[in-house]
């Protein structure tokens, strides 16, 4: 695996692997530091740790990591991700409790494509659809007034 990073991380990896419980998600973006522009003002998430190699995120009690795609470079997936195929198609990567209103807001201001407009559904959320610069769909959404 190639690394950018100079120095230590903030922990040894074995050691952070084996802290992770439950569902993870890591995102492969292109570039760190233009997936945190997204991550921290779109969907205001708070950053945990990143160097040019990989970035841990969170927002309320949900934890995922960004690796930057030449980290992969030994990977199974680098094929598809060195390529020219989009990203993130049938999936939909879902932020409960980020206002969608204020997210399609800094989308909006940020230039990010904002794919659906924020609305109140009929399974009881308010939510928008928000496409970032690695291709992926994003769903900030809170319990909408619908019943």
């Amino acid at each position: 695996m190639t690394k950018l990073r100079l120095g230590d991380p903030w922990m040894p990896a074995a050691e952070y692997g084996r802290s992770l419980t439950g569902f993870g998600v890591n995102v492969l973006v292109r570039s760190i530091e233009e997936a945190l522009k997204f991550q921290t003002q779109v969907l205001g998430a708070g950053v945990v740790y990143h160097d040019p190699d990989v970035a841990v995120l969170q927002f309320q009690s949900a934890q995922w990591m960004l690796h930057a795609h030449h980290t992969y470079d030994a990977h199974p997936l680098y094929a598809v991700i060195s390529g020219k195929l989009e990203k993130g198609v049938g999936v939909e990567l879902r932020l409960h409790g980020r206002d969608p209103d204020a997210a399609e807001a800094a989308a909006r201001r940020l230039d990010y494509t904002v794919v659906e407009t924020t609305r109140d559904k009929p399974h009881g959320l308010r939510e928008c659809l928000i496409r970032d610069q690695d291709g992926y769909y994003w769903v900030p959404d809170v319990p909408s007034g619908l019943d």
